[in-house]
């Protein structure tokens, strides 16, 4: 499957989630039985960890389809990017998205600062740079899409294997933005 097609895929997915005309395909013992041979999900999801934002929903997509890995503000550190590495070189993924969402309490908490203790100072570090790009006084969605944008940038920078996978075409990496209201899926 093209990088296209997965993405229309994708795509056609979330419309099914929206319009609650989900198609349930690929989630039963057979689909179990097939996947213990190994995996090779055509796309790789990089989410927050919140619980209202679950992409195997938004995307009406079945076991072994997506690679999804969630982590507060979907921040590229040293664990999700060697995952998406692994993905990538092992798995065969070629699409990867990076899914920020509407009212991002871990980007709410990076722009309201102060002192969070040391762990989650240390993961809200990882939103700063959106804030800086941000204008004066921007909404918190606003940042949410800079954050998404950034991050997906920052993949392909920090990561060699990510990096070279992009710049021969086998991998393509597009930002996105989750709308809690609706269930709609905005690819940036």
């Amino acid at each position: 499957m093209s990088i296209q097609a997965t993405l229309d895929r994708l795509k056609a997915g979330n419309e099914r989630f929206v319009a609650d005309k989900l198609d349930g395909k690929l989630q039963d013992a057979n689909r179990r039985t097939e996947l213990t041979a190994g995996q090779q999900p055509h796309t790789i999801v990089l989410s927050c960890a919140d619980s209202r934002v679950v992409p195997e929903l938004a995307f009406d997509t079945g076991l072994g389809e997506l690679f999804v890995l969630r982590v507060a503000g979907n921040v590229a550190n040293s664990s999700t990017i060697a995952s998406i590495e692994y993905a990538v070189a092992h798995c065969g993924s070629k699409l990867i998205v990076v899914m920020g969402h509407q009212s991002c309490g871990a980007v709410t908490a990076a722009a309201a600062g102060g002192d969070n203790g040391y762990n989650l100072n240390h993961l809200l570090s990882h939103i700063t740079p959106a804030l800086s790009k941000a204008q004066e006084g921007a909404a918190i969605n606003d940042i949410v899409k800079i954050n998404a944008e950034l991050t997906a940038k920052e993949l392909a920078a920090r990561s060699t294997i990510i990096g070279n996978a992009v710049a021969s075409g086998d991998v393509k990496i597009v930002p996105a933005y989750y709308n809690l209201d609706s269930g709609k899926v905005d690819f940036l």
